[in-house]
């Protein structure tokens, strides 16, 4: 038999070695650290509830014969080795989750790669390449901001110099809660390997409902959407609002309506079924029933998948805050708070999972990620990808999210199936 034939029935037996039993039951016993009431998960980056979680996690990875390592902003690197000294294959996610978030966001995808660990054991496979399965530390920026620190700061570690700085609610810093890090896990080497990954595969919950209208089990995710966010305030004149006559009033109020509904029309123009705009937060002075308002910020998340878009959109929302028309009804400021270019994804690995699913007979949609995740800054590291399974009602952030059974153990063989093939390239 052809070295190539050996590889290919390795992926497949490690795809059938994938237990859907213990997958859910981890699913289940991670959900347990920082369980709520209606039950949803509450477990922040490197909280207390977090810190338990990864010592399940660590002590879990010992007993399938893995070492563990963390880096400077302490992320986890659970590694099977591979029989040569090259490059990693890595996979994983994250494990913190919103105050208010589900059993899967991040999560799912930490399992499943621990389960792909366990499909290889199981199988009795050794692959040419070790396997990581990465925790990225502080992905959904709750409790530190921004979010995805951890992959960030992998990626470019000079990001740290910022980092350590920056405090949660209560005052405590992230250098701080990387010290009880290291105190809490004191044996856990710092991983010194400093050689691209091979490539990057990050398997995760959809987040929104295109694959459960399609009705179909498996996303491919050629990319995530690039981002831009702005502030706008809107400055008028605060006044009595019983005796100041209408067409004298410089209402703040108003001219925020104003400009929204403008910037919301080209929003929806330029990017046409792909334009995806919020208008998330607002803020109001003096903020008064019986006052006309005399300040109004409001904000402004705008993504698109293709970088023109983008750029036509930062031109467009300059010129409407400078426009004469409104600036007769007052004044207006405009504040670029956040930019990310698009990102898209290796070809090469997209095709290795259209392979992967195509073995196990899965049909699948290719989709662009309208979220963001660890993966958009792993694509400037080395090879990567992501694969989605479908979300139900397109709910996440939220106790309600849910995925089935069967299209979560069927994620974890694609990912194993896909694992395996690329743990075995030269």
């Amino acid at each position: 038999m052809m070295t190539t034939d050996i590889y290919s029935d390795n992926a497949r037996a490690v795809a059938a070695h994938v237990d859907s039993g213990r997958l859910l039951e981890a699913v289940q016993k991670l959900a347990s650290f920082g369980a709520r009431d209606d039950g949803g998960v509450d477990r922040p980056a490197l909280s207390e509830r977090d810190l338990d979680a990864r010592r399940y996690l660590i002590e879990r990875a010992a007993a399938l014969g893995c070492t563990v390592t963390t880096d400077h902003c302490a992320n986890l690197f659970i590694r099977r080795p591979g029989t040569e000294p090259l490059a990693p294959v890595m996979t994983g996610s994250h494990a913190d989750t919103q105050p208010s978030g589900g059993k899967l966001d991040g999560c799912y995808g930490v399992l499943a790669g621990l389960e792909c660990i366990e499909a290889m054991n199981a199988a009795g496979i050794q692959t040419r390449r070790p396997l990581d399965v990465a925790i990225w530390t502080n992905e959904e920026g709750t409790r530190f901001q921004p979010g995805a620190m951890g992959s960030s700061a992998f990626v470019d570690p000079a990001l740290m110099q910022r980092y350590l700085k920056v405090a949660d609610a209560t005052g405590t810093t992230l250098a701080q809660a990387l010290e009880q890090h290291a105190q809490t896990f004191p044996a856990l080497p710092t991983r010194s390997e400093a050689q691209p990954a091979h490539a990057f595969i990050e398997l995760h919950i959809e987040q929104g409902p295109q694959l459960e209208n399609a009705a179909l089990p498996l996303g491919i995710v050629s990319g995530i959407q690039g981002v831009r966010w702005y502030a706008v305030t809107c400055t008028g004149v605060a006044a009595h609002a019983g005796t100041t006559p209408m067409p004298v009033r410089r209402d703040a109020m108003t001219l925020a309506i104003d400009v929204r509904a403008q910037i919301d029309a080209f929003a929806r123009e330029l990017g046409q079924d792909d334009t995806r705009v919020t208008f998330g937060r607002w803020s109001i002075a003096p903020n008064s029933i019986n006052t006309i308002p005399a300040s109004v910020t409001f904000t402004v998340d705008f993504r698109h998948p293709d970088e023109a878009v983008l750029a036509a959109f930062d031109q467009q929302i300059a010129q409407c805050t400078q426009g004469t028309q409104c600036k007769q009804r007052g004044d207006i400021t405009l504040e670029a708070l956040f930019s990310h270019a698009p990102v898209a994804f290796d070809s090469a690995l997209l095709d290795r999972l259209g392979e992967a699913a195509a073995t196990l007979e899965a049909p699948t949609m290719t989709l662009t990620s309208g979220a963001f995740h660890d993966a958009m800054y792993l694509a400037r590291h080395c090879p990567t990808a992501m694969l989605f399974v479908p979300s139900r009602d397109g709910i996440s952030h939220n106790p309600l999210e849910h995925t089935d059974d069967d299209h979560l153990v069927l994620g974890t063989r694609a990912l194993a199936h896909c694992l395996a093939t690329l743990c075995n390239e030269p």
